[in-house]
């Protein structure tokens, strides 16, 4: 962790809770981080939870961002929802390219290419998902699959605009399985993101922020955080448990101070 960007801790908590549910959580989270400042903290809820969520973190430490949108603001999307829609009601960012989005719901790189710059253009702040499979890193492939997931995502992303872009690198066989990536590996694919960008821009790779997704849990977080291309997590399972995900903002707190 470079304690010159400031780390992000995101929760994607993907199909789970209703806005009852949603609220206990919330009511539980911000006594323990709602004041938090040296981490940027923030959950994902479904669509349905997003505007009760916002109403009540509105003021502390805690941002509201969705788990996905369409790149198109308004049209024949049956069951969509578009960037102007989540800006209306204060969302402040939206994760795109998850892992699950990519593999469930068919969501391309063509339509993200497209959904980047929209999100930015719309004022919410994006965070791409990239990774790859268990047979793509047994072939070899882990770079080959980055690399071409980072320069589809950002083809369209104006240069001045790239530091305020997220990048989430999420081996996908890490995902639920409770399998992580080793240190080593998870430095070096996050590192090669940066070095992807690079190409792009060269400060902008100083600015943007990796994170690390995949069975991230208070009990792994501070190794995975400590990475130093690594400037925080976005956090599945453990995202749904306020006391574990609290735990997981002051470990990264922590980390960034230089106490471990």
């Amino acid at each position: 962790m470079n304690p010159d960007r400031t780390p992000l801790i995101a929760g994607n908590w993907k199909l789970n809770k209703t806005i009852a549910e949603a609220e206990a959580f919330i009511q539980s989270l911000l006594p323990r981080v709602g004041a938090v400042e040296d981490v940027e903290i923030v959950i994902c809820p479904p669509f349905l939870a997003l505007a009760a969520m916002v109403d009540s973190a509105r003021g502390s430490a805690v941002g509201v961002y969705a788990q996905t949108m369409h790149e198109e603001d308004a049209g024949a999307y049956t069951g969509e929802v578009s960037a102007p829609m989540l800006a209306e009601i204060d969302v402040a960012g939206v994760i795109l390219g998850h892992s699950e989005r990519r593999q469930l719901f068919g969501e391309t790189d063509r339509a993200l290419q497209l959904k980047l710059p929209r999100a930015l253009e719309a004022g919410l702040k994006p965070i791409l998902c990239v990774g790859e499979t268990e047979e793509e890193r047994e072939r070899g492939d882990t770079e080959r699959k980055l690399r071409h997931q980072v320069q589809e995502g950002l083809e369209k992303v104006p240069g001045e605009r790239l530091p305020e872009v997220v990048i989430a690198y999420e081996p996908i066989w890490a995902i639920g399985t409770g399998l992580v990536a080793k240190p080593e590996q998870a430095q070096d694919a996050c590192a090669f993101v940066r070095a992807l960008v690079e190409g792009f821009d060269k400060g902008a790779a100083a600015k943007v922020r990796v994170l690390y997704g995949g069975s991230l849990k208070p009990e792994n977080a501070a190794e995975l955080l400590a990475l130093p291309d690594v400037d925080g997590a976005l956090v599945g399972g453990a995202s749904t448990d306020p006391a574990a995900f609290a735990e997981i903002v002051e470990i990264a707190r922590r980390v960034r101070s230089g106490a471990g």
